[in-house]
């Protein structure tokens, strides 16, 4: 294992940071800035303020902002030239799965495309940059739990068919073909405060914080018996860090070994907001009440997914072992973490 490589240069070491605007983005530059790093992000011009999920860096600007996207080669390009970075963090993608049902031209574009300009632009600059890419659990699909490095992909989206491409031919084949030092974490689903409200995870903690505020009377879930290893954001972009800076590349599975229901978190998130739910029905007639009688959740069959990937749970031995990384935050935490968030923040609106 090696943590010095930051000895290695006098001047400060430099990451370029796809996916700047985006909850790991963000948590990874915060994480960066404090390892004394010069930081550099790469967002579009279409984005809103980088900094809005990086409330502790607003008034400092201690990142500089360089404008382009995935589907832009040149952008890229200047991108890289301009930041001339030590370590580049792909984090950028189209990363909602039930939305690549809908849009997978788009999502192979930004997702394994996209990389593929990234991992060109690089090369082209500094073939010994160190890049990270970031992988999904979505690779594994279908293929039975507990999942590692060494389990079959088996995808069964857009989304996790076009970041499987992405690993096979820009992750492992540019490193056995080419040499690069380019590694996969093929992270578990991580979640906090500044993940995307369209997530179902930040919709149910900001459902059930509009209903105990009287802002809102019910919502609506789809498939409450999907299986998620469930994790903290923050937590896993040590994890990112730490799988650049070993001696040769390789690609880690990051998760926490636990796994849980979309229904535990329900119930984790009203808990946490004092909150007593009630169980009614099954299959699509299934609803949730409130202490009150009053149905406040529903199943909606609009939000299954035409194929749903029924159980992740990853086995992350190796990172453990290999790079002294394990997650801090548990499940329990986590779930209250973002709906105390969420309450606190609807309360300032009212």
């Amino acid at each position: 294992m090696n943590e010095t490589r930051q000895e290695v240069t006098n001047r400060k070491r430099r990451a370029l940071i796809t996916g700047l605007t985006g909850q790991d983005g963000s948590y990874l530059a915060e994480f960066l800035l404090k390892k004394g790093y010069e930081v550099f992000g790469l967002a579009r011009r279409t984005s809103n303020d980088p900094f809005a999920r990086v409330d502790a860096l607003r008034t400092g600007r201690l990142i500089t902002v360089l404008p382009g996207n995935l589907r832009d080669s040149a952008s890229l390009e200047r991108a890289v030239k301009a930041s001339d970075p030590d370590e580049i963090y792909n984090l950028a993608a189209q990363s909602d799965v039930g939305i690549s049902f809908e849009c997978p031209e788009e999502t192979f574009e930004i997702n394994y495309h996209g990389l593929g300009r990234l991992v060109h632009a690089a090369v082209d600059h500094n073939p010994k940059i160190r890049i990270y890419q970031a992988s999904t659990s979505e690779m594994f699909g279908k293929t039975m739990p507990p999942q590692h490095e060494r389990s079959l992909f088996d995808p069964v989206s857009p989304y996790g068919l076009a970041k499987l491409r992405g690993h096979e031919d820009y992750v492992v084949g540019y490193r056995q073909k080419h040499g690069l030092f380019i590694c996969s974490g093929i992270l578990f689903n991580h979640e906090s405060p500044r993940r995307g409200k369209h997530f179902v995870t930040r919709k149910i903690t900001t459902s059930l914080a509009k209903i105990k505020l009287g802002l809102q009377e019910s919502f609506e879930l789809g498939n409450l018996e999907a299986k998620r290893d469930w994790g903290f954001a923050g937590d896993y972009v040590e994890a990112m860090w730490k799988i650049l800076q070993q001696h040769e590349p390789k690609d880690y599975v990051i998760s926490t070994g636990q796994s849980h229901t979309v229904r535990d978190f329900v119930n984790l998130a009203a808990a946490a907001l004092d909150m007593k739910l009630v169980w009614q029905g099954s299959g699509l007639g299934e609803t949730a009440t409130d202490e009150k009688g009053r149905v406040i959740l529903r199943i909606n069959p609009k939000y299954y997914r035409p194929q749903e990937v029924n159980y992740l749970l990853g086995d992350s031995s190796a990172a453990r072992k290999e790079l002294g990384w394990e997650p801090k935050c548990s499940f329990a935490e986590l779930v209250k973490m973002m709906a105390a968030a969420d309450l606190g923040e609807l309360k300032k609106q009212i």
